[in-house]
């Protein structure tokens, strides 16, 4: 039996759990193949031989004080083309992602997306199977609450 995709907006508020962020502002893009994080700052390094990353990453648009520091094991790296064309190798990541009522692992390459207006950009591998984007709506699963949006595992 196949389950009901859960309807979403191109704009959504999730959670990144494994990465200490409670909640983070995606945009939900069916253009884009892989999903991407934005770190101002990525460190590697080596823990029992496997490659890890240290992240520094601002969740939140606009606030720069608030900053989550966590590290990641890197599962691989790729190219990847920007949607303007531009080619850049980056590291990638597997978090848990929490949308909704629902949650699964998600694959994230790393990037500075400053210049970006979201800070996650979910593309359709961690979509596929699971959610139907309606564009003429946002944050169909609401808002976290001043609350949720303050609970985060790295420093401020």
């Amino acid at each position: 039996m196949r389950k009901e995709k859960l309807i979403v907006g191109w704009r959504e508020w999730v959670a990144l759990p494994e990465l200490g962020i409670a909640s983070i502002k995606a945009k939900v893009d069916t253009g884009a193949r892989t999903s991407a994080l934005h770190a101002w700052r990525i460190e590697r390094h080596r823990k029992k031989g496997a490659l890890w990353a240290r992240l520094y990453v601002h969740p939140l648009q606009r606030n720069s004080r608030m900053t989550n520091i966590v590290d990641a094991a890197v599962i691989d790296e790729r190219t990847v083309s920007d949607s303007g064309g531009h080619r850049e190798r980056r590291i990638v990541i597997e978090s848990l992602l929490n949308i909704g009522d629902a949650s699964w692992p998600i694959e994230l390459t790393v990037t500075n997306r400053d210049p970006m207006r979201f800070r996650l950009l979910l593309g359709r591998t961690a979509m596929h199977g699971r959610l139907a984007v309606d564009p003429a709506r946002s944050y169909t699963l609401g808002k976290p609450t001043r609350k949720s949006a303050s609970i985060h595992r790295g420093r401020k």
